[in-house]
């Protein structure tokens, strides 16, 4: 398996596999619960630049030229100038009253959303994919990495915590009550 910065020529590859992990929350985005209509819109968006589910904010994981996970992940900071075309695009369209929280802030890498292909799941691709994560980001370039995960999803809470994130807070977003997580190079342990 090798893992690797996405190229725009992923996008049709990348979107259905990161709906996997944040599709309730799309289909909150564009008030509706329509599979397609939800995969167009972060199709549309991953295929672009400047945005924030940008190619430029994703990694992919591939084996036999096939992507079978991917990441999405951007500098909190960035996150009010990533997500100005997101609003605009979802009041257009879909919910003229859109105006979502912010999930993330300056200090930290934000892990928006990680899938993997339902095929390959379970055989450790999103563990391997977080390690390089944290390998990348916190290892080498001494940052703190965060992410969100649902009060509802146990087993990836676990995951998160045995890689050595740890709780610092909690999120809201479009309703939904969220546990924030964080690594950073004073929490690594090894």
């Amino acid at each position: 398996m090798n893992i690797r910065k996405a190229k725009i020529s992923d996008s049709e590859q990348i979107a259905p596999i990161l709906l996997l992990a944040m599709e309730d929350i799309i289909y909150k985005f564009i008030k509706k619960e329509d599979y397609a209509s939800a995969k167009d819109f972060l199709q549309h968006f991953i295929g672009r630049e400047n945005n924030q589910y940008s190619f430029q904010n994703c990694f992919v994981a591939e084996e036999n030229n096939e992507i079978i996970g991917a990441v999405n992940i951007y500098n909190g900071a960035d996150l009010e100038a990533l997500r100005t075309p997101i609003i605009s695009y979802i009041r257009k369209h879909f919910n003229p009253e859109f105006d979502p929280e912010l999930e993330t802030k300056a200090g930290e890498f934000y892990i928006d959303s990680l899938g993997v292909n339902p095929k390959y799941q379970g055989k450790g691709i999103g563990s391997k994919i977080l390690l390089f994560l944290i390998e990348e980001f916190v290892t080498k370039n001494n940052q703190t990495l965060g992410l969100l995960v649902e009060e509802g999803n146990p087993n990836a809470k676990k995951l998160y915590l045995n890689l050595g994130f740890q709780p610092v807070g909690e999120k809201t977003l479009v309703g939904k009550k969220l546990e924030h997580l964080q690594i950073s190079p004073k929490t690594l342990v090894f």
